[in-house]
């Protein structure tokens, strides 16, 4: 069986994916066969595998940094939330209940099996499984219920890294104070942690390294520096700006994208780096306003509606504005969208924002696939489908977005409207210059660049542990 390393977190956002994708490319370079696990995930940025099911984006992004074709048994549990204290839960790739918080936790015993069957199938394959936790390492009150952090590096024997975040300040109280909560037998299987995110001087954290060794009786695996030119995908929606204001954006380039309650695949956006990102009405005007993917179509336009967002957007329109929807966005633009099987709301069919003629039923079977498409004008790129919606067009006038290489059309572009299920499409710079949009393109998963960043904290790294 292979090796296992676990690679966890003082808080969310402390850079954990970004170690792990980094230790990917470190071991594989190194001629080991290594795959990523993150047992449990939530978040709203999936990616389908292309033998079916989907996972996490940043797994799937682990996975491509290891050289392999992404597969369900690298997250086998992926929470996707669609309501205040409610997700859509993802087993081993395919939709398996949408459920409460507490209602979750009273299946612990099963899904913890189902985590442990993926994790040995991996085990079974790999010389190494770097296993990446989720937020906090050190929850108290979940602690019974842990199947994706140190409850599972314990069951496994998992030596592993703690990993803090000093770009937002108080590391050395959530790295002293994490180890201060760690049990006996979780604090023997720690190895090392790790200070990400610094900027500056390197040197003038030499007594802070210290002062942690010191206080936490375990080595610094190095002090990481805030990479600025690495764009790696975020893992969640908690990555993109409350609102910001987009003021370098030049006219015939503004542009605006609504940031949805239940936001999904956020990856979709990262080439517009001076978009605003919008909750609100805004005063400025805009020439393109995106309308995302979300894991609650329904929720979210009713969301648009009470904001006074979706009166905002039709008077842009109105004024020159492009409107450009993706998947939930694209269900959105349409004349009705119908739920007859309650999956996100008891309203059997509720009015869309009129603007293109379209009409789409929710079905219980999701859509999730990799495609190849083909813009009207001639630009190939790969893309991808998540969705459980079905979209009829009413009438046909407007041209698609895309052909794809089945022979079949996606989405709709009529007067200033543009709609796909395509995502990634978005990250193509020749896509959005056909749409009128100025991007410059970004390495969609510069593990190259990453692999060098951990580099010079590789050899330390294999000591500690391989």
């Amino acid at each position: 069986m292979g090796k296992p390393i676990f690679v966890g977190g003082t808080s969310s956002h402390a850079g954990k994916s970004w170690m792990v994708t980094a230790i990917c490319a470190w071991l594989r370079r190194r001629g080991l066969r290594v795959a990523p696990f993150k047992a449990q995930n939530m978040s709203n940025n999936s990616y389908p595998c292309r033998a079916g099911g989907e996972i996490g984006r940043a797994q799937a992004a682990q996975a491509w940094a290891c050289g392999l074709e992404p597969e369900p048994a690298m997250n086998p549990i992926l929470l996707k939330p669609n309501s205040e204290g409610g997700s859509q839960v993802v087993l081993h790739g395919k939709v398996w209940k949408t459920l409460p918080a507490r209602a979750y936790y009273e299946h612990f015993d099963f899904l913890l099996q189902e985590v442990l069957q993926a994790y040995d199938d991996l085990a079974s394959r790999f010389d190494v499984v770097v296993m990446e936790g989720a937020g906090s390492v050190t929850e108290l009150n979940l602690r019974q219920f842990d199947l994706v952090n140190l409850g599972l590096a314990t069951r496994l024997s998992a030596p592993w890294l703690l990993v803090a975040d000093i770009e937002r300040g108080g590391v050395f109280a959530s790295v002293i104070g994490t180890v201060g909560l760690l049990t006996a037998e979780e604090r023997a299987l720690m190895r090392a942690f790790a200070v990400n995110k610094f900027r500056g001087d390197l040197s003038l954290f030499e007594d802070g390294k210290r002062i942690l060794e010191d206080r936490t009786g375990r080595p610094c695996l190095g002090v990481f520096p805030y990479a600025n030119g690495i764009d790696l995908d975020h893992e969640d929606s908690l990555s993109i700006p409350e609102a910001s204001t987009g003021l370098a954006m030049p006219v015939g380039q503004r542009c605006a994208v609504l940031r949805f309650p239940r936001i999904s695949n956020t990856t979709d956006f990262r080439l517009l780096k001076h978009a605003s990102w919008i909750a609100a009405p805004a005063s400025q005007h805009f020439d393109f306003i995106f309308l995302p993917g979300t894991k609650n179509t329904v929720g979210d336009l009713e969301w648009l509606r009470s904001h006074g967002l979706a009166e905002w957007i039709l008077d842009e329109h109105r004024r020159g504005a492009t409107v450009i929807g993706v998947c939930g966005g694209f269900q959105m633009l349409g004349e009705s969208i119908c739920d007859p099987y309650a999956m996100e709301s008891n309203s059997t069919e509720v009015a869309g924002l009129g603007l293109l003629p379209i009409r789409t039923v929710f079905k219980r079977e999701k859509t999730t696939r990799v495609v190849q498409a083909k813009t009207p004008g001639g630009h190939a790129f790969s893309a991808y489908e998540i969705h459980v919606g079905e979209t009829t067009q009413l009438c046909f006038d407007p041209a698609p977005f895309a052909l794809l290489e089945d022979g079949t059309c996606d989405g709709l572009r009529a007067n200033r409207v543009i709609g796909t299920y395509l995502h990634g499409a978005l990250e193509n710079t020749e896509v959005l210059a056909e749409l009128g949009i100025i991007a410059a393109p970004t390495p969609l998963m510069p593990f190259g660049s990453l692999e060098n960043w951990f580099a010079p904290f590789g050899e330390a790294f294999d000591e500690l542990f391989l």
